[in-house]
């Protein structure tokens, strides 16, 4: 026993823990619908105080903690390739993962200035300051979910780099001299009160569809949901809507090949315009996609940003090929496209965007006409993951991309609410 206390302490266990719990909680409050922007900012700023006030063992067990608080809805997936023995051991890497990745930081914070011989206190929490900011360009195997800034997304703080930076420094000044008022340095980091929102456009109908993972991809049930996702476009049309988007892979079949689909929905394109989400087949490879109908018009819009493991694998070749084998039944992985896709609908330019690609920096970058997407349509299937904070994390992601880039977000989903997002806040 005494030889395991020389590598930790229950202290540093229980320390990490709690800054993990303070650190992730603006999600479960979020999910459980109570939040509100001083509390938000108060857990936000504690937990990244009590953080940068730590040791290295600490930033080791907060970062294996929030790890697991943030991403452990990862390993649901794998309930439905029936592989439950997996999810230890993935709740386990994730875990080791984040903590190593928090400890790293941490040690070399401590070590550069001891290198140099500088004995002064402010630069290993400088370093500190500086590698919290660098978490979010860190994406290991692909997934680039976590970015600390995100914790206040709902707080009365601004989520621009500058602004973390500013809260962090005030911070690590705080903790220098060992007085509180230096953290008066945060309040630069406040936003200015928004202007009152728009209401949400009344002639787009934002479907959400409630089919399990089970269900969509049982052949005998096909017709009975395509028969009511026909039905909930007519509905659409009834309602003088002009626009209607459904959630990812409502039709979980290659739709270019099944020539009856494609007319039905052809014929009442006329009368309204459709986003729907449905496989295609180029004759290769699989892709994941998009497919837009207009008046006189069909486009198809790939993703571009597949899911680590779920749609593509990230590893080498000769492991990819060995890990399809054995855990995916020889499966194909997807293709992606190697250019974001933009589409007009009645004269409103729309960035396309699939799930999983819809939380990456890459969907916001200045497209073919050289801007940012002001609008952008989200299609997603969350009944991987559901019940899980998933939904809520994804949710809060896109606020954060809505609020740092102004795009106004229109997210249609199968398994959880659909909703619209505009100034980083949903309505």
């Amino acid at each position: 026993m005494s030889k395991i206390r020389q590598y930790f302490s229950t202290l540093e266990i229980t320390r990490g823990f709690f800054i993990a719990l303070l650190n992730s909680a603006f999600i479960y409050l979020n999910y459980w619908g109570f939040m509100h922007p001083l509390l938000a900012s108060a857990l936000g700023l504690f937990s990244f105080y009590l953080l940068l006030a730590s040791n290295t063992k600490t930033w080791f067990f907060s970062g294996a903690f929030i790890g697991i608080f943030w991403f452990w809805w990862i390993s649901l997936s794998l309930k439905h390739y029936e592989m439950l023995w997996a999810i230890p051991i993935e709740l386990v890497f994730i875990m080791l993962n984040y903590g190593f990745l928090f400890a790293f930081i941490a040690w070399v914070s401590h070590k550069i200035p001891a290198f140099f011989k500088l004995k002064t206190a402010l630069l290993p929490l400088l370093f500190k300051s500086l590698g919290l900011l660098s978490l979010s360009y860190v994406h290991p195997f692909g997934f680039d979910w976590f970015k600390p800034e995100l914790v206040f997304v709902e707080s009365d703080f601004g989520i621009q780099k500058v602004q973390f930076a500013l809260i962090l420094l005030g911070i690590s000044l705080a903790l220098w001299r060992k007085q509180l008022p230096y953290l008066l340095v945060t309040l630069l980091a406040l936003e200015p009160m928004t202007s009152q929102l728009e209401q949400r456009p009344k002639n787009i109908a934002l479907i959400t569809t409630h089919t399990t993972i089970q269900d969509k991809w049982n052949e005998h049930k096909h017709q009975e949901q395509f028969d009511a996702i026909l039905k909930t476009i007519d509905a659409a049309i009834g309602e003088k809507k002009s626009l209607v988007i459904l959630p990812e892979s409502v039709f979980p079949i290659f739709l270019n090949h099944s020539e009856a689909l494609m007319d039905e929905l052809k014929r009442r394109a006329k009368h309204i315009a459709i986003v729907v989400g449905a496989l295609y087949w180029d004759g290769q490879t699989p892709r994941n996609s998009t497919y837009i109908f207009t008046k006189n018009n069909l486009q198809i819009a790939n993703k571009v940003l597949l899911v680590p493991f779920g749609e593509a694998n990230p590893l080498p070749d000769f492991l990819s090929d060995w890990v399809n084998e054995v855990f995916y039944d020889n499966a194909v992985d997807y293709k992606a496209s190697s250019t974001v896709s933009d589409y007009t609908i009645d004269g409103v330019t729309y960035r396309n965007a699939i799930c999983f690609e819809a939380t990456s920096e890459k969907l916001y970058e200045e497209g073919k006409n050289g801007k940012r997407p002001t609008h952008m349509i989200v299609l997603s299937n969350n009944g991987w993951f559901t019940p899980s904070i998933e939904p809520t994390l994804q949710k809060l992601l896109l606020m954060y991309y809505s609020k740092k880039y102004g795009t106004n977000i229109y997210h249609a989903v199968n398994m959880s609410p659909s909703y619209v997002i505009q100034d980083g806040k949903v309505f």
